[in-house]
Parts: C-alpha cells; sequence; structure tokens
C-alpha cells in the first residue's frame, strides 16, 4: 500500500527495512547530517541508509558515507546497538519502520559535504548534540560510539 512514487518498500513496508549508520569521530566531535528527506526532514542524525543486498552493515555504513556526505572513515569494531524507529500515520498504521544498526568510526580523509541526502553537515562534541533536535536514540548511539572509539583516538588530531 504505497503512495504514489514509492516503489522501494519505504513507505508502508510490509516488514521492517534494515538500515545502517556511522558515528565518524575526529578530535572528540562526530559528524552529523541534517536529514534532506523525509521522515524528519532537516533533523540531525548520523550519515546513513539502507543495505543493499549482499553488503555487509559495515561495508553498507561505510558506503552511506561517502554518498551521503563525501568522507573515508574506518570502522572501529562490530555495530553497535540497533535503534528501531517505527512511525505511524494518523489512522495508527505503520507509516515507516527501520532498524538501523550503527557503527563507530574514526575520520580518515575529505571534508563532509552535503550530498543529495544532507541538508547540512557539521562536526559536534556531544554536550552540542543534545541541544539539537535529533532522531530518536541518537544520544545514546553517540555515547556508545564515543566509548568504543576512546581508546584508539588518542592518535588522531583535533578539528
Amino acid at each position: 500500500m504505497n503512495e504514489a512514487g514509492q516503489e522501494d518498500g519505504r513507505l508502508f513496508p510490509a516488514r521492517p527495512l534494515i538500515g545502517v549508520s556511522i558515528a565518524v569521530i575526529r578530535g572528540g566531535r562526530v559528524l552529523l547530517a541534517a536529514r534532506a528527506n523525509e521522515p524528519m526532514r532537516g533533523v540531525w542524525t548520523l550519515p546513513g541508509g539502507l543495505v543493499e543486498a549482499g553488503e555487509t552493515l559495515a561495508v553498507g555504513a561505510l558506503r552511506e558515507l561517502q554518498e551521503e556526505v563525501g568522507v573515508r572513515a574506518e570502522v572501529v569494531g562490530p555495530s553497535l546497538t540497533p535503534t528501531e524507529i517505527i512511525l505511524r500515520d494518523e489512522a495508527g498504521r505503520i507509516r515507516h519502520h527501520y532498524v538501523i544498526h550503527p557503527h563507530a568510526a574514526l575520520w580518515r580523509a575529505v571534508e563532509p559535504a552535503p550530498g543529495p541526502e544532507a541538508l547540512a553537515v557539521r562536526w559536534a562534541r556531544l554536550d552540542e548534540v543534545e541541544g539539537l533536535q535529533t532522531t530518536p536514540g541518537l544520544i545514546d548511539t553517540l555515547r556508545e560510539a564515543f566509548s568504543r572509539v576512546g581508546s584508539v583516538e588518542g592518535s588522531e588530531g583535533s578539528v
């Protein structure tokens, strides 16, 4: 029961869709992107998107990062705690259902720039993120990501 033009199954899905996101950390800051598309247009989040068939979660996260903001990074460890996003319409029907597998990563190359899926990009400290309008569960994901990279980031420069 998709709306016109929505043939990829994202709208009113028959089952949850698998997504990935990536918390790229550099000098004690995380890379955020403001969503260009609905749902949640303009809300700050991590770069990410849907996993493609045959793609591992980490490879999908790195691909989405490069497509969305042009950055190259190195994933640190396995995926972080997944986040579910379930949005309903006025009648209570499930309009969107995503299971997002976030990853922690260290920045390696290329300064970020907004692509077609991002209105803006920014590097932010965790305390700055707490004052922004963000996607559900982002703060907990970021705390976990900062904890994951804490021991390996010591050799990284600051932004």
